[in-house]
């Protein structure tokens, strides 16, 4: 089989939220393609890596399909990658959601349950503000104090500030964003959070 250069490639690994993803990057006359074959992966110029759900599930279910070594070449090879939701929980070491379960660890830190707060229902639906730090590329041309969607119980606590690069407030500060080399994530939905989102999607693949 002779496998072509696509410009996004989303890993496909039954955790969900991939529709959305697609539909975003093809609104802005981009080609995707919803894959989990590695060698589709490997050649394509950004990577994207969406979910939805537990923990420990979409880390099961990285594994039975190979997608963690895959990603983890991703990375070495120096391709731009996206952790969006989960797919941004899974770069870090572990959750509380999935006790004895590891992550990627692409990232240093773990994930954390929100704590009880009046006021505040987890899981955490709808629209948040952010607060922008650290000069992310992804947040090139975005106001400070942005709104962008949610949906998460959970949120990951990088265990080095200076990958940090945008921070929210729910039921307690936490880390909405991060960056190190060519490791992009977003703990937000940038598909479903306007035009802010898909300005971020921009900036994404603009990186290289």
């Amino acid at each position: 089989m002779i496998y072509f250069t696509i410009m996004i490639a989303i890993i496909d690994y039954d955790a969900g939220n991939v529709r959305s993803v697609e539909k975003a990057f093809h609104f802005l006359g981009k080609e995707a393609l919803i894959t989990s074959d590695p060698q589709v992966i490997l050649s394509a110029d950004h990577v994207v890596l969406p979910g939805v759900g537990n923990f420990g599930d979409a880390m099961g279910n990285l594994v039975r399909y190979g997608m963690d070594e895959v990603i983890r070449d991703v990375v070495k090879n120096e391709i731009p990658f996206l952790g969006i939701c989960v797919g941004m929980q899974l770069l870090f070491e572990e959750s509380e959601e999935s006790p004895g379960v590891k992550g990627l660890g692409l990232l240093q830190g773990r994930c954390r349950r929100f704590r009880e707060k009046e006021g505040c229902k987890i899981p955490q639906i709808g629209w948040n503000s952010i607060h922008l730090m650290n000069d992310g590329d992804l947040f090139d041309g975005i106001p400070g104090s942005s709104y962008v969607y949610f949906v998460h119980s959970y949120y990951c606590e990088a265990r080095n500030p200076r990958v940090v690069r945008a921070v929210s407030e729910y039921s307690n500060l936490f880390h909405a964003s991060v960056q190190k080399g060519k490791i992009y994530a977003t703990q937000f939905h940038p598909e479903k959070s306007g035009e802010v989102g898909i300005r971020i999607l921009k900036n994404f693949l603009r990186t290289s």
